[in-house]
């Protein structure tokens, strides 16, 4: 319980301090990096022993970059912020439905979001899997909000990590790599609150399965 007051308080904070650096109108951000080389996300389920409390008990989706780096946003850190406390000047905001979520700690004066659409929403948007895009570009997701405003999820701030960073990560049992769910993407309230719980004890259960019976003796 302190603990979720704990995370419940920082996540204020940086929507704060967020709020006060953007201004009332969409902040520029541009694509981080190459465009990706497929569309290969995956979860990063952080593991019991990742201690950092950005990332303790968070579930990320992640997608590999030509270069060799990797993005990707937090999935299970919603706000109490609708979108349009963010940018009030901004009419069309009044229409998206969930809150904004805390993506990372990468550009936090910048909105990234992951929308469901058969094509690239346009510049600055980023393959995950098929049919889903991550999109950084401003005027993308300006268009996004106008179009097909709740066919996205909205993201304060990204997860950046350079060549062979998250291999690193990996190497040193930070996170459980799973496939990714689609519905589990877009879960909102308490079932988006309860994904590292649910993925966690999922892995637990192959673990187990998979695990060498005893030898006889």
């Amino acid at each position: 319980m302190q603990a979720k007051r704990l995370t419940s308080r920082i996540l204020r904070l940086l929507a704060a301090a967020w709020l006060a650096g953007a201004g009332a109108a969409f902040a520029q951000s541009a694509p981080p990096g190459p465009e990706a080389a497929g569309e290969d996300a995956v979860f990063l389920v952080a593991n019991r022993g990742l201690r950092d409390m950005v990332y303790r008990r968070t579930v990320l989706i992640a997608v590999p970059l030509r270069d060799g780096a990797h993005v990707g946003v937090i999935l299970n850190r919603p706000t109490d912020r609708p979108l349009i406390t963010l940018f009030p000047e901004h009419e069309p905001s009044k229409q998206v439905v969930d809150p904004v979520h805390f993506g990372g700690p990468f550009a936090r004066g910048a909105l990234v979001a992951l929308v469901k659409a058969e094509s690239s929403p346009g510049a600055g948007a980023v393959p995950m899997l098929r049919n889903l895009y991550m999109a950084f570009g401003a005027r993308t997701i300006d268009g996004i909000i106008e179009k097909s405003p709740n066919e996205a999820r909205y993201y304060v701030g990204y997860v950046g990590w350079r060549p062979g960073e998250l291999r690193a990560e990996l190497e040193r049992g930070l996170w459980t790599v799973t496939g990714v769910d689609r519905e589990a993407v877009f879960r909102k309230g308490r079932d988006m609150e309860a994904l590292w719980d649910d993925l966690t004890a999922q892995s637990q259960r192959l673990q187990a399965l998979l695990a060498p019976e005893p030898a006889l003796r």
